[in-house]
């Protein structure tokens, strides 16, 4: 069974070549032209698995190949993640080889309705009702991208992948719209509560040993003007590094510094404390640990944004910098991807929402966070827009910085699929949940 070099088939008429060329029961793909070598005993046991499951397609583990200037080769191990039914990242990785049942490859070309130039394999595995894993590593693919997953986690956003970018929503809204899930009712108006407000807003910061980083958040916050009163909730989750002592030394009656009862907590269960807590205010306003807000009329204009267009979530724009506050590649983070227009459809494709995010905490405290530090503020995010309005800042009011300390500088394989199996999960959650309705 050859092994056919499909790196072209993002475009659909090539894609149609290759299924009209194709035949037998099926064929291996090298869908993105990466250098393999095929492992021991692959295509049976690619064949075993298809043959046995059914699939219309398999993929599976794999080894990465690293050569190094000296031309020394390190191999290390590169597992993936079983594609659940709610994993429409159109990055999701299926490594470089697929194999195809040829007769599901001709159907799914067949039904193809709109000619793209980057999304035909995105729209081809959408078409494709039983897709699965084998965890066994069965080749080895050389590695051509070497940066960590704090480098790469933004390069969709690069403003010369929009086109793809149209491309890639395009053929998901499609997807939803054949499975069902497409969301086209008009937004519920977000509920007046019976809960009076001590303020206006709140801004929220979740941390644990930040001691280097919290100060300038903390005076951020603090420094925003504003004509209506609020306050900074700081969720201390049991720091260890002085952030408890720096704290406890600020000494403006706006700051709210939480301890929580229990150790149990993730990011999202200091968010839920946070919310819960009489103190808060009227608008849940996020602030990481890490970050600064770009001016001191951040919080003014999300509780602006928040009374004009009355919507349950407001989410802002932002800055890429250094730890000194410096612009740094790419710049600003505007996700253009998710829009008034088709966001809470899209939503289900990309991988986050932005920031900063800002809640109505009447919907918050109904809907809450799931206690976990990964994915949090994104399973709240497309909760929420199943029912309600997400409004856009599309200037960036927020700075965020990068540097050594960061929780998603250089994840390992493991924590990379770790968090991408989760969001995937909430994904397949919300999905199914959009399908009964």
């Amino acid at each position: 069974m050859k092994i056919l070099d499909g790196k072209n088939l993002i475009c659909t008429a090539s894609l149609r070549k290759v299924a009209e060329a194709s035949g037998g029961q099926f064929i291996i793909l090298n869908c993105n032209g990466a250098p393999v070598e095929e492992g021991y005993a692959m295509k049976e046991r690619l064949l075993r698995a298809i043959t046995d499951t059914g699939a219309d397609m398999v993929y599976c583990d794999r080894w990465d190949v690293s050569i190094d200037a000296q031309g020394h080769r390190t191999v290390s191990p590169h597992p993936l993640i079983d594609c659940q039914e709610g994993a429409l990242r159109d990055d999701f990785d299926f490594g470089a080889l697929w194999m195809l049942r040829v007769s599901s490859l001709k159907k799914a070309v067949a039904a193809m309705d709109r000619d793209y130039s980057y999304a035909a394999l995105y729209d081809l595995r959408l078409r494709l009702h039983s897709i699965f894993h084998l965890p066994e590593k069965l080749y080895y693919q050389t590695v051509t991208d070497a940066r960590a997953s704090g480098e790469k986690q933004f390069d969709y956003v690069n403003p010369r992948m929009r086109e793809v970018q149209v491309e890639m929503e395009q053929a998901c809204t499609d997807y939803l719209a054949r499975e069902g899930a497409l969301l086209t009712a008009p937004f519920k108006e977000v509920p007046a509560g019976d809960e009076s407000f001590p303020v206006e807003a709140s801004v929220i910061i979740p941390v644990f040993n930040r001691v280097r980083t919290l100060p300038d958040a903390v005076s951020s916050a603090l420094g925003q003007k504003t004509d209506f009163p609020f306050n900074v909730i700081v969720v201390d989750n049991h720091s260890t590094d002085g952030t408890t002592d720096f704290l406890r030394s600020v000494k403006d009656p706006r700051l709210v510094h939480i301890v929580p009862g229990e150790t149990s907590l993730g990011i999202g269960g200091c968010w839920n404390l946070a919310v819960s807590d009489p103190r808060c205010g009227r608008y849940a306003v996020q602030l990481d640990s890490d970050d600064v807000y770009s001016d001191a009329d951040t919080l003014r204009k999300i509780v602006e944004c928040f009374r004009t267009e009355g919507s349950a979530m407001v989410i802002g724009s932002y800055m890429m910098t250094d730890f000194s506050l410096s612009p740094i590649p790419p710049g600003v983070i505007d996700h253009k991807e998710w829009t008034d227009a088709n966001g809470r459809n899209n939503v289900l494709r990309v991988n986050g929402l932005g920031a900063p995010r800002a809640f109505s905490t009447t919907v918050l405290r109904k809907i809450g966070f799931p206690n976990v530090s990964y994915g949090e503020d994104y399973g709240v995010g497309i909760r929420m827009c199943r029912d309600y309005r997400i409004s856009r800042i599309w200037e960036p009011i927020y700075f965020c910085r990068r540097w050594e300390g960061n929780s998603d500088a250089a994840l390992s394989v493991e924590k990379v699929n770790a968090n991408n199996y989760y969001k995937d999960m909430l994904r397949t959650m919300e999905l199914k949940a959009r399908k009964g309705l």
